[in-house]
């Protein structure tokens, strides 16, 4: 099932990158940023005080370095919003899945942020090799 719902996310993000690259040809890349971001806000606002949930103890619990993720969330509309009308749908989800995995290996092989150490094994690396192949099937006409 979380498998599932992780590929949901992937589909949503297609989507709202797509979306936000249309946006920001018409409202501008910072503009479009805080756009998504405000109407993001409304319904996570909505949401939570519909439901009542936490009773916003989690603001002196979490760890500091676990609210920078509104500063990256920043970064990846913009960044997003920019190379989407530049290389593609496909070939900037591509470019996005590669340093996901990248990124989340490290993240699991040092066990970043609390989470559980994974090593590194013969098949997470050729899964890996596998995959840069492919986005670089996917994006050799824009690396050339």
């Amino acid at each position: 099932m979380a498998l599932l719902v992780a590929a949901g996310s992937g589909v949503a993000m297609a989507l709202q990158g797509s979306l936000n690259a249309a946006l920001g040809k018409v409202a501008g890349l910072w503009e479009t940023t805080f756009i998504v971001h405000a109407t993001g806000l409304v319904l996570a606002a909505a949401l939570v005080f519909a439901f009542r949930v936490g009773d916003g103890s989690v603001f002196t619990k979490a760890p500091w370095y676990t609210y920078l993720g509104g500063f990256i969330g920043v970064m990846i509309i913009y960044a997003v919003a920019r190379s989407i009308p530049l290389v593609g749908v496909a070939g900037a989800t591509t470019a996005i899945i590669l340093g996901q995995v990248c990124t989340a290996a490290l993240i699991d092989y040092f066990g970043l942020f609390g989470l559980e150490k994974i090593p590194f094994n013969w098949y997470r690396i050729l899964g890996a090799l596998a995959m840069a192949g492919g986005a670089w099937l996917m994006l050799r006409r824009q690396l050339s």
